[in-house]
């Protein structure tokens, strides 16, 4: 019996697999963007030719994917691509040691350094006087630790938006949750206010390098903030 049951489950986990592909091409061949209806459970059970059970699975295997919203009493729609998944992902690796703060950071340091370039080159005025004001903020709240925080990773999911890549926003909002477990420690491990105040100085002229359309030197402040920031960790003892 138990053999059976085993057996069952991974014909079930086959359907569902073939579910989710049959779904996900759905939506390419009738072109559905975001916020557009998926046909209802009964629909696609008939057209898959499985039970609701199967198509229920898939939807929700595609909803915790972040491919498609699911909302109780209302049809599946198509999901606006956001950094979710990916953050599972990360932090995930993290803590079960599969990727280190290191690795992340190194990551990082490559694709803010291109996000500080594009910002530069493709900013609207709007946009860097919101990236302005977000480091601003980081000086102006020195003493409150969290509010520093809070401005630091607007600042920088900010200026990859302002890159006009929205892989870049996605992949720079994925790496926030573990960017706050860190952040606390690299900004304690810095050895004195001056060192503090230097770190929030440097977003500053990153801020006002993206304003004024210099991506060299935008570049070159990413890399040395990202390069300090990694010190500060390692310091800390975080590798």
């Amino acid at each position: 019996m138990i053999e059976a049951a085993v057996q069952e489950s991974a014909e079930t986990g086959d359907l569902v697999s073939a579910a989710i592909g049959a779904i996900t091409r759905h939506i390419r061949a009738n072109e559905l963007a975001p916020g557009d209806r998926l046909p209802s459970e009964a629909t696609m059970s008939r057209e898959l030719s499985v039970s609701r059970t199967v198509v229920r699975e898939a939807f929700r295997s595609l909803a915790a994917m972040r491919l498609i919203d699911l909302s109780a009493g209302k049809r599946a729609t198509v999901a606006q691509l956001d950094d979710g998944a990916m953050s599972l992902m990360i932090d995930h690796g993290v803590h079960t040691a599969q990727i280190s703060i290191n690795q992340v950071y190194d990551v990082r340091r490559t694709i803010e350094t291109r996000t500080a370039t594009l910002a530069a080159l493709r900013r609207t005025d709007a946009e860097a006087a919101v990236i302005l004001g977000h480091a601003r903020a980081m000086q102006e709240n020195f003493g409150d630790a969290d509010k520093v925080m809070e401005s630091d990773l607007a600042f920088h999911l900010e200026i990859a938006r302002a890159s006009r890549n929205p892989i870049f926003a996605i992949i720079v909002g994925a790496f926030q949750g573990v960017s706050r477990q860190t952040w606390p420690i690299g900004w304690r491990s810095r050895a004195s206010d001056a060192d503090r105040q230097a770190m929030n100085s440097i977003h500053v002229a990153l801020a006002e390098a993206i304003a004024a359309g210099d991506p060299q030197t935008a570049a070159a402040l990413m890399t040395r903030h990202f390069d300090e920031s990694a010190k500060a960790l390692l310091a800390a003892g975080i590798a």
